[in-house]
């Protein structure tokens, strides 16, 4: 059997035959399991070449960078969506994720091949590639032994880790989930999966002492806890994560599918600015007497109108250092942050949410006698997680109220708020017609 790289329409059918296409010729591994591997597909490789081991890290590679495409265009499409970002420019493809257009949104699963089309947005197909290519990559690389494949005990921990996030995501954005062009799933089910992943790699990762995806495995299951509701699971998971660590996807120029689509979008192009809500925004800082601006939102007014003659353009300085710049996808501030709403206004949550205000030097919360705790907790995580996609998760999971009305533009706000499966999915898999 060959496979033929995308060459149906059906998301099923398409992460299926991606995973033979991302074998790469003259591939050199890096033993950095934070740092974005470079790949180039073929359009097809023999389905046998799979069962050879010396091309397992460069199937597990193409998996990483699918992966990491997947995460950052939910961070760059859910910005949009939650009202982080405006779109500043007159393209279709990217204007209509502003106001939700419903039918447009159902069209665009989205893609990590941009070419021309660099303003599109859509984080399905990408994320439905990137859990099918890890976990296939996971199934052929664990048959092998440790000596036919280097570092094998490390790759299969971070496929398990990354798959995680995959299934996270997915079910953080989406109405409906789907696996493999099966039937429709329930939010539960999905997170169960994320789950199951996370242990695995959290197991994995102990046995081969590898801290860095020890911790990421934590803070995804602190996250897939807390999605489900489980808040003493994601209390006991987020205790455990080192301080001050965090987890990079790193991103590079050379390719336009290894982008950071934030700052591509952002600061390479005027394709997208930062909304008013994130704009000038100030905190108190310790040694200050009056507000400052605060550091966990870094932004500027970029001094003009941008692309569609409307939209004062306002760039974000927190991916602003070039096309290389690395993404969070764990960190210790986001568990600290979990553990806080998981606690409550406790001692504990209290001193959780200060310790990451102290990394930032700003000075400590005290919260009234009046105040709503939820409500401070998710203050703190709109500013400390600006631009990770956080904030469009946290609107869908507590049922927060989005952008409405008419914009600037005229356009009407639609009732949209998560991501409906797209057509491409709905009129291929049976189950959904």
């Amino acid at each position: 059997m060959r496979y033929e790289f995308m060459r149906t329409h059906s998301v099923a059918a398409r992460a299926r035959r991606s995973a033979a296409a991302l074998l790469m010729l003259g591939f050199t591994l890096t033993t950095a399991c934070d740092q974005l591997l470079g790949v180039t597909n073929p359009s097809s490789v023999p389905d046998d070449l799979l069962s050879d081991p010396t091309l397992m890290p460069a199937l597990y590679a193409g998996a990483v960078q699918t992966f990491q495409c997947g995460v950052i265009n939910f961070a760059a499409t859910g910005g949009m969506l939650a009202g982080e970002y405006w779109s500043s420019n007159g393209f279709v493809n990217n204007h209509t994720w502003e106001w939700r257009s419903v039918s447009d949104i159902k069209a665009s699963p989205g893609t990590c091949n941009f070419g021309q089309g660099t303003t599109s947005m859509g984080f399905y197909s990408p994320l439905q590639q990137a859990r099918f290519q890890l976990d296939d990559a996971f199934d052929r690389i664990e048959k092998f032994s440790d000596a036919e494949i280097a570092n094998r005990a490390k790759l299969l921990a971070e496929l398990r880790a990354d798959a995680g996030y995959a299934y996270l995501l997915l079910t953080e954005g989406m109405c409906q989930m789907t696996i493999d062009g099966g039937p429709a799933m329930t939010k539960a089910q999905v997170l169960a999966i994320a789950k199951d992943r996370f242990n695995d790699a959290l197991t994995r990762a102990t046995a081969v002492n590898d801290a860095s995806l020890k911790n990421m495995a934590l803070v995804g299951l602190a996250r897939t806890a807390l999605d489900a509701g489980d808040l003493p699971a994601a209390a006991a998971a987020a205790r455990q994560v080192t301080v001050n660590f965090v987890r990079n996807l790193e991103f590079s120029t050379s390719v336009q599918s290894r982008e950071n689509r934030i700052f591509d979008l952002n600061v390479l192009q005027d394709f997208i600015s930062v909304a008013p809500p994130y704009q000038s925004l100030t905190v108190m800082v310790t040694g200050q007497a009056t507000p400052q601006p605060d550091p966990r939102v870094p932004v500027k007014d970029g001094g003009r109108l941008a692309r569609d003659g409307v939209t004062r353009w306002w760039q974000q300085l927190k991916f602003a250092s070039g096309g290389g710049v690395a993404f969070p996808v764990a960190s210790w501030a986001e568990a600290q942050l979990i553990l806080a709403e998981a606690v409550g206004n406790t001692p504990e949550g209290l001193g959780a949410v200060n310790a990451v205000r102290a990394t930032k030097n700003i000075q400590p919360l005290v919260p009234a006698p009046t105040d709503d705790w939820t409500t401070l907790v998710l203050e703190e995580r709109r500013r400390q997680l600006f631009s990770e996609g956080q904030r469009y998760a946290d609107m869908l999971r507590k049922n927060l109220p989005f952008q409405s009305g008419t914009n600037r533009k005229g356009q009407i706000y639609s009732s949209l708020t998560c991501v409906p499966l797209p057509d491409v999915e709905t009129r291929n898999n049976p189950n959904f017609q």
